[in-house]
């Protein structure tokens, strides 16, 4: 037992390390990018764009930051302005693709797959469903209700104090990684040693087998479904190295968990800003689904008429 605690330790550490070298300085920057002209600058280029999703000009602060940060700097953006129900449940819906854009994107792919792909699918995701909402949906035109939220501004004066906030907020980021990496590996550890992760894959094999993926990669799903994109991504690393996990079922499930990850507390995080959170989730399971099995049906079917065979055990991934 305290063989298997020492070892899961150690992988966790590692593990945070490898993360932590893209977090920690993704953070520092675009943290310090908020008290200078360069955010402000992409959010008044991005404003004219906005009525092609339904949206008033101010919905870019919250987009902007949202992607560049993560969706609580979105939500932040969000209650300090006047939208409608419309237009927060739309923003809600943008956010829930693509937020957290530059780090959930970095740490996704030291696994393998693209940055700019991984970045790609999570935009595109995002700009289609806010025109879809927008045409369908012809309600929402009452203001929203906040609920209990409320803006916190930070002042700041001088490079200094910009400079050791950024430095601050990017631990915290570290810390926050590690206190979640480091128990998760220990007890991703023991699972794999007392053979529990075995009947845990085979249990969760038909869901994964639907989306075109073999039994092996469950527990990237439910570490990804769960924790996040960006956690779930020691757990994708550990998987890849350990695991057997294909290249091809790696893309997949990546291609998936950033169309829905992290749907509890995503989905939870919204609620009081007064939009109907449950079809939020449901939008989120059901592109994520019908888009990872559309791909490996194309995927396949590409295989088995070039008629090849897959390659097991591929440990070292080119980018895409």
């Amino acid at each position: 037992m305290k063989g298997t605690a020492q070892r899961g330790l150690k992988q966790g550490l590692l593990t945070t390390w490898t993360l932590g070298k893209v977090i920690f300085p993704i953070t520092l920057i675009v943290t310090i990018l908020q008290f200078t002209p360069v955010l402000p600058w992409v959010i008044k280029q991005l404003t004219p764009l906005m009525g092609v999703f339904g949206l008033s000009g101010e919905a870019a602060v919250p987009l902007v930051l949202g992607n560049a940060l993560n969706l609580y700097a979105g939500i932040a953006a969000i209650v300090s302005f006047e939208f409608t129900v419309k237009e927060v449940f739309i923003m809600a819906i943008m956010l829930s693709f693509s937020h957290n854009l530059f780090i959930e994107s970095a740490v996704a792919s030291r696994v393998g797959v693209s940055w700019w792909l991984i970045s790609g699918i999570r935009i595109g995701l995002a700009i289609f469903a806010a025109i879809v909402v927008n045409l369908v949906w012809d309600g929402g035109f009452e203001q929203a209700v906040y609920g209990f939220i409320s803006s916190s501004d930070t002042n700041l004066n001088g490079w200094g104090e910009i400079v050791l906030h950024g430095l601050q907020t990017a631990a915290i980021a570290i810390i926050q990684l590690a206190l979640i990496v480091i128990p998760l590996m220990i007890v991703m550890q023991f699972l794999r040693e007392m053979g529990w992760l075995t009947k845990l894959s085979k249990g969760f094999a038909p869901f994964t087998k639907a989306l075109g993926m073999k039994e092996n990669t469950s527990m990237t799903m439910v570490a990804g479904l769960t924790i996040g994109l960006a956690y779930g991504a020691g757990v994708m690393i550990q998987a890849v190295k350990e695991d057997g996990v294909e290249k091809k079922d790696m893309m997949l499930a990546l291609i998936f968990l950033v169309s829905c990850h992290a749907v509890v507390e995503d989905t939870l995080v919204f609620i009081p800003l007064g939009i109907p959170v449950w079809p939020l989730l449901i939008i989120r399971l059901v592109t994520a689904i019908a888009l990872t099995m559309t791909i490996a049906y194309f995927w396949n079917k590409l295989d088995k008429n070039k008629g090849k065979e897959p390659t097991t055990n591929e440990h070292s991934y080119n980018t895409f």
